[in-house]
C-alpha cells in the first residue's frame, strides 16, 4: 500500500468516528500511519508528535516539509495554539463535570455526565427544584469572594520572544489592562490586597473577620440584622459578630482573605491595582496587551499563558431565610457552598478571557488551514506542492479539527457556567427572593 493510500485510509476512519475524545488518538494514528509508510517508501517526512507540545516546538517544519521559514513559523505556531486550546478546553470541561456534577448529585439529581454542559444543565434544573421546596417567602442570599485568575506577564514575554525572532532578547514589551496589574508590592499598594495571613483591613474585607463586621455574613450574625436584634442567619446587613461563615464589608478586627483598601497602604500579600514601585513577578487579572507580533504567535502565547494561569479560589457563603423546609434549605446551602467556587472559577475567573481565547485560536487555526496550499507552494509547484500540502494535512489536519471542536466546547462551557451562577443567584421558583452580595 502506498503512503498516500495508507494515510487516506486512516483519515477516513477519523472522519467517520467523530467526537472530541477521539481526535487526539486519531491524529496520532494518522501521524503514525504516515510515519510508518514514509519510513518504508521514503515518500516524505515524519510527522511531529502532536501529543506533545514540546515535541511540536522542537520540530523543524521548514526542513521536514521543505517549505520557507515564514510558512513553517505560521504552521508551528498554529499547531501549538491548537494543542493549547484543546488542553484549556479539556480542563474547563473537567472542572465543570466535577462542580456542576457535584451540585446536581448533592441536590438529588445524581448521574454520570458526559461533559461539562450536560452536568451544568442538570445543575440548573436541580437548583430550581431545590428552591421550589423552600416556600414562597424564602430568601436565598449569596456572599461571594470572587476568584482572581492571573496571567504572568513574564511568561507571555518569554513565549513572545521564542515565537517571534524580532522579540527575542528581552524586546517583548507586554502590558496589562489599567488597574488590573498584580504582584508583590514592596511599597504602597493602591487597590486590593490578597492577604497572606489575617491582618487589619482599612476598607472592605471579603473572607473572614475575627471581630465585629458591618456587611453581609453567611454564618451566624450575633448583633443586628438590618437594624433588628438577631442571633442567627442574616440575609441583609449584619452589624456585630459573624461566626461560621464569610463576610463582605467592614471588619473591625483582622481580615482573612481580600482587602479592598480605601487608600494606598502596605500589602502583605498580592497587590492588585497600583504599586508605588515596580511590581515583582507582575501578573495581569484583566486583558493582557501583547507586543506587535503575528496572529499565530499571539494565539500561541495566549494559549500558553491561559494554560498556566494561577487562580485564587472563590469563597461562597449562603444564607437561607424564611424557608418552610429546613432540611431542603440546609441541603441547598451545603451544595452551593461546596460546589459553586469551582463554577465561579470558570464563570468569573476565566470567563471572557477563555471565550476570547477560543475565538482567537479558532480564527488562527482557520487561517492556517486556509494557508496550507500557499505554504506548500513555497516548496515548489504542481505535483510537488500538492504532495507537500497533503503531507502537512495528514500530519496536523486532525489537530486543527480538534481545536475547532474545542473552541465550541470552551465557549459553550463558559456560557453555561454563567447560567449556573445566575440560577444560584436568581429568584427562587417558589417565589422567594435571592441576591448576590
Amino acid at each position: 500500500m502506498s503512503a498516500r493510500s495508507l494515510v487516506k485510509q486512516v483519515l477516513g476512519g477519523v472522519v467517520l468516528s467523530g467526537g472530541l475524545a477521539m481526535l487526539v488518538a486519531s491524529c496520532a494514528a494518522a501521524g503514525n500511519a504516515m510515519n510508518a509508510a514514509n519510513k518504508v517508501t521514503g515518500a516524505g517526512p515524519t510527522c511531529p508528535d502532536v501529543a506533545n507540545i514540546e515535541s511540536v516546538l522542537a520540530y523543524d517544519f521548514a526542513a521536514n516539509f521543505k517549505i520557507d521559514a515564514q510558512g513553517a513559523a505560521k504552521l508551528k505556531a498554529g499547531t501549538v495554539a491548537a494543542l493549547q486550546l484543546k488542553g484549556v478546553a479539556a480542563q474547563v470541561d473537567a472542572d465543570l463535570v466535577t462542580a456542576c456534577g457535584g451540585l446536581a448529585k448533592d441536590l438529588g439529581a445524581g448521574a454520570d455526565f458526559k461533559d461539562g454542559k450536560s452536568a451544568c444543565d442538570a445543575a440548573i434544573k436541580a437548583i430550581g427544584a431545590a428552591k421550589g421546596k423552600l416556600g414562597a417567602k424564602a430568601a436565598v442570599a449569596l456572599t461571594i469572594r470572587e476568584p482572581r485568575c492571573q496571567a504572568s506577564l513574564d511568561a507571555y514575554a518569554d513565549c513572545a520572544g521564542k515565537c517571534d525572532p524580532k522579540l527575542s532578547g528581552g524586546k517583548a514589551k507586554v502590558e496589562c489592562e489599567p488597574g488590573k496589574l498584580a504582584g508583590k508590592c514592596d511599597a504602597q499598594c493602591e487597590g486590593a490586597c490578597d492577604l497572606q495571613a489575617a491582618a487589619k483591613c482599612d476598607g472592605q474585607c471579603s473572607g473572614t473577620c475575627d471581630a465585629e463586621v458591618k456587611g453581609s455574613c453567611s454564618g451566624t450574625c450575633d448583633g443586628k440584622c438590618d437594624g433588628k436584634n438577631t442571633k442567627g442567619q442574616c440575609a441583609g446587613t449584619c452589624e456585630g459578630k459573624c461566626t461560621g461563615g464569610s463576610v463582605k464589608g467592614e471588619c473591625k478586627g483582622k481580615c482573612g482573605g481580600t482587602c479592598q483598601m480605601k487608600a494606598a497602604a502596605k500589602c502583605d500579600g498580592t497587590c492588585s491595582g497600583k504599586c508605588s514601585v515596580d511590581f515583582k513577578e507582575p501578573k495581569c487579572t484583566g486583558e493582557v496587551k501583547p507586543p506587535e507580533m503575528s496572529g499565530e504567535c499571539k494565539a500561541q502565547c495566549d494559549g500558553d499563558v491561559q494554560a498556566k494561569m494561577e487562580c485564587t479560589p472563590a469563597q461562597v457563603g449562603v444564607v437561607v431565610t424564611g424557608a418552610t423546609d429546613a432540611q431542603a434549605a440546609a441541603q441547598l446551602k451545603g451544595a452551593l457552598e461546596k460546589n459553586m467556587p469551582l463554577v465561579l472559577k470558570v464563570a468569573i475567573g476565566m470567563g471572557d478571557r477563555a471565550a476570547q481565547l477560543a475565538n482567537n485560536v479558532q480564527a488562527t487555526v482557520e487561517g492556517v488551514q486556509g494557508s496550507i496550499t500557499a505554504i506548500a507552494q513555497t516548496s515548489g509547484s504542481g505535483a510537488q506542492a500538492a504532495m507537500i500540502g497533503g503531507q502537512i494535512t495528514a500530519c496536523v489536519g486532525d489537530t486543527f479539527k480538534g481545536a475547532l471542536d474545542a473552541a465550541g466546547s470552551l465557549k459553550a462551557n463558559v456560557k453555561v457556567s454563567v447560567d449556573v451562577k445566575a440560577s444560584a443567584s436568581a429568584s427562587g421558583s417558589a417565589g422567594g427572593s435571592a441576591s448576590t452580595k
